[in-house]
């Protein structure tokens, strides 16, 4: 059979381009890493891989969220924790002032120590994060959690002026997690201590004055009111950290399940990649041996 010398290179010539498109693209392959460069290369793993990079998404955001959670929830327990400690030192100072055997000059010399306990749970109540936003008015982050108006009669003074409401934060699939906090009914302990030390710093007091009497043991009672209400936020906060913690967790797992099923889908696996570029390579050598070959015959070789 004969072949024409125009056909025989149009040949020679497609199989060498189709063994450098080969050669090209394995070695693009290597560069990248991935087993995909276009979707059209595997439609149905290029779906499986971006259901994959979405829910990695989600799942990190889910882990931003957490770490986000539980930074709040520490520094709201710690500020917590600091009132119930001034709240039991209230406390003590109350029973200690409904012994009958103080004098008038030790009843006076509690108001300091009362007057610094109060000062404190406001200041606390009313504490500000970076941002410059209360972090104990509920969602009313711009507005002071306890007022004061120094107009108002003594026991009602201090006022709530945050709110109730929950600020909820996505940490898992259909799971919230209330990140803030709020000190409502704190302003009635400080009314409370409002009042004793009013009471304390009358002219003429005894042990056996009635109303200073009545405003310890109002006083006494509010402060077991404000520390189960306050010990009950931070018992909260314990559980909640260790369901963020567990929640981490399985994130944590499903990210490196998601890891792995993306490395045995989408990344290259070299060594069969190297051995196809080899195979091209071998096949371009061939062709361009046997196109110089082919190409220096003629019929004087076989005449």
């Amino acid at each position: 059979m004969r072949i024409a010398t125009n056909q025989f290179q149009s040949t020679m010539l497609r199989g060498l381009n189709l063994n450098q498109e080969g050669s090209a693209r394995q070695t693009d392959l290597m560069a990248s890493g991935n087993k995909l460069q276009l979707p059209s290369d595997d439609p149905v793993t290029n779906v499986r891989i971006s259901r994959l990079n979405r829910e990695e998404a989600i799942v990190g955001q889910y882990k931003a969220n957490i770490g986000a959670v539980q930074i709040r929830l520490q520094k709201n327990e710690t500020y917590l924790t600091s009132m119930t400690k001034d709240i039991n030192s209230a406390r003590d100072l109350m029973v200690w002032g409904l012994d009958a055997s103080n004098t008038g000059a030790d009843l006076g010399a509690m108001v300091n120590s009362f007057t610094s306990i109060r000062d404190s749970l406001f200041y606390s109540a009313n504490v500000k994060d970076q941002e410059g936003r209360f972090i104990f008015s509920g969602t009313a982050t711009n507005s002071d959690a306890i007022s004061f108006d120094a107009a108002a009669p003594v026991g009602s003074r201090y006022t709530f002026s945050g709110n109730t409401n929950q600020q909820k934060v996505v940490v898992g699939n259909g799971i919230n997690q209330t990140a803030n906090v709020d000190v409502s009914g704190l302003e009635t302990y400080l009314n409370q201590l409002d009042t004793t030390i009013a009471e304390l710093s009358a002219p003429g007091i005894t042990a056996s004055t009635p109303s200073l009497r009545a405003a310890l043991t109002a006083g006494l009672d509010g402060s077991d009111v404000a520390l189960g209400a306050i010990s009950s936020k931070i018992a909260d906060f314990g559980g909640a950290q260790n369901i963020l913690a567990t929640l981490n967790d399985n994130h944590t797992n499903v990210s490196l399940s998601n890891g792995i099923a993306l490395i045995q889908l989408g990344k290259l696996d070299y060594a069969e990649a190297a051995t196809e570029l080899g195979g091209y390579n071998l096949a371009l050598e061939a062709s361009y041996k046997a196109y110089a070959k082919v190409s220096g015959l003629s019929l004087f070789n076989v005449l």
